[in-house]
């Protein structure tokens, strides 16, 4: 099964970048020495990056608002991915991905979080549709705290969400998507563990200044990005291409075999009406959690509609 781009994909394989060091398990931070940032040119004088060790609870505000330039998200927003895929029987299927930037909040971890609504289409039909929750603190991190993944059979009828993680619950731990300012050279960063459900995923910067089309515009200045299983890198990696003021824009699966691909087809700025369906078929998502996920979910507050700052 392909997970959705929100979080990262299933099939991985490390793809070591920088200097030297970065052979090792973690690049030493040394690697950024006091060379200028390659993302935005101006000068490095602290090239430590923020990692999953300095999650901080008291280091987020209580009405979020993420706005980070590599992964904004404004509520309302909505983006329409296509593309394809190869599935477990070998067969290229076609794949559609619709991300929606809710306004409904919920605290986890001691965090209050943005929802995210995610909807996977294999050939048509709707496989997966998951509720993420991602906050972004006071330095312009944007953290991922957990996932409710649900998976469905043919007819979407729902048969579970055995993916499920929540930061604080079963030993899972809240990790990083964007890091404010991510630079070559840098360590690569946990995106969230979460033992129980065997995510082990982690990121690095690949490449910065690139140039990409989709069929909504073409973008320069593009930041590419490494994801990967910590726990299968055997598996490859999912490469994202990231434009600034935008997120997400490309989505390819290593070594390049075109085992999985997406591109950013449409955007959309949902309607007030819209946008408050969107709202009532996430909160489904949530409620439903409750019971599908009781021993995790039962420590978290219901998700509220909490108008963000856009």
């Amino acid at each position: 099964m392909i997970r959705s781009i929100i979080g990262s994909s299933l099939r991985f394989r490390p793809l070591v970048i920088g200097c030297a060091a970065a052979a090792l398990p973690f690049v030493l931070s040394a690697c950024a020495g006091a060379n200028p940032d390659r993302v935005t040119g101006r000068s490095n004088p602290k090239p430590e990056q923020a990692t999953a060790k300095d999650f901080d609870p008291n280091r987020f505000d209580q009405s979020p608002n993420i706005d980070n330039e590599w992964l904004p998200e404004k509520p309302g927003m909505q983006f329409v991915y296509e593309g394809s895929a190869i599935d477990d029987d070998g067969r290229r299927i076609s794949r559609r991905v619709v991300t929606t930037i809710t306004d409904l909040t919920k605290v986890i971890d001691g965090v209050r979080t943005v929802v995210i609504w995610d909807r996977d289409y294999d050939d048509g039909q709707l496989v997966e549709g998951e509720i993420a929750f991602h906050a972004q603190d006071n330095d312009g991190n944007v953290w991922l705290l957990g996932e409710y993944p649900e998976e469905y059979e043919e007819g979407g009828k729902f048969v579970g969400a055995p993916s499920t993680w929540i930061a604080g619950m079963a030993g899972a731990k809240p990790g990083i998507l964007m890091r404010a300012t991510p630079r070559l050279g840098t360590s690569s960063y946990s995106q969230g563990w979460a033992p129980a459900s065997e995510f082990a995923d982690r990121a690095e910067v690949y490449k910065v200044g690139q140039k990409t089309c989709v069929p909504v515009d073409c973008y320069q200045n593009v930041l590419v990005t490494n994801e990967w299983d910590a726990a299968a890198p055997e598996e490859g990696v999912q490469r994202k291409y990231h434009a600034p003021g935008v997120g997400y824009v490309r989505v390819s699966f290593e070594p390049g075999d075109e085992e999985e691909t997406l591109v950013l087809e449409k955007i959309r700025h949902l309607s007030p009406k819209a946008l408050a369906e969107v709202r009532q078929q996430a909160l489904k998502l949530d409620k439903r959690a409750y019971e599908a996920r009781k021993e995790l979910y039962r420590h978290t507050p219901p998700a509220e509609h909490t108008p963000l700052v856009g």
